[in-house]
């Protein structure tokens, strides 16, 4: 008698799977990175007199939002749009001097001085992009193997068509030669082999 082993789930992942799990398109994540991070970083400013560590540390839960929530054909916009709302965010909390040179200067240096925490968030993004992208071919290659073994009667519909109108004209035929209306010019002029 064969015993059926029954995995139980993690209460982790169970919690996991409540959350809103959104499809965002590469523009819709890299906006809702940006806005997630403006936001994030006028809280800092008014809270925590725009502490670099709180920032930081802000950063890299909205980098795995934002590689998650993004859908499976954007995924490769992931890890470009968090640098972006990085810049963004931290725009607030760079403490430039006045006047517009001021205030690129200090973007700038608060760019330069951040930089572990942007390339961390980037990291993250991108291993959870990677992450992603490995098992969406996985499953397509299991999907493809599973396809093919589904019987020697069975094809897919294109193929079966194609088989069949291949099957029963033994000539080869040119690409658009087998509407009615072109049946007679193709017929007149010679075929290639």
């Amino acid at each position: 008698m064969y015993r059926v082993r029954v995995r139980s789930v993690p209460p982790v992942v169970l919690a996991l799977r409540r959350f809103p799990n959104p499809r965002l398109t590469g523009i819709g994540a890299g906006l809702f990175a940006s806005l997630t991070m403006f936001v994030l970083a006028c809280v800092d400013r008014l809270l925590f007199d725009g502490s670099e560590l709180v920032y930081g540390l802000l950063f890299l839960p909205v980098s795995a939002l934002t590689a998650l929530w993004v859908r499976p054909a954007d995924l490769v916009t992931a890890p470009i749009s968090v640098p972006i709302a990085f810049a963004v965010g931290v725009f607030p909390i760079s403490g430039g001097s006045e006047g517009f040179g001021g205030q690129v200067m200090g973007l700038v240096t608060a760019l330069a001085v951040h930089a572990g925490w942007l390339y961390g968030g980037t990291l993250v993004a991108g291993v959870i992009a990677t992450v992603r992208k490995v098992r969406l071919m996985r499953a397509r290659r299991r999907y493809v193997l599973a396809q093919g073994r589904g019987g020697a009667g069975e094809h897919p519909p294109r193929a079966a068509a194609f088989a069949s109108a291949a099957s029963s004209d033994s000539k080869p035929v040119r690409a658009g030669a087998g509407s009615a209306g072109t049946a007679g010019a193709a017929a007149r002029r010679p075929q290639r082999p």
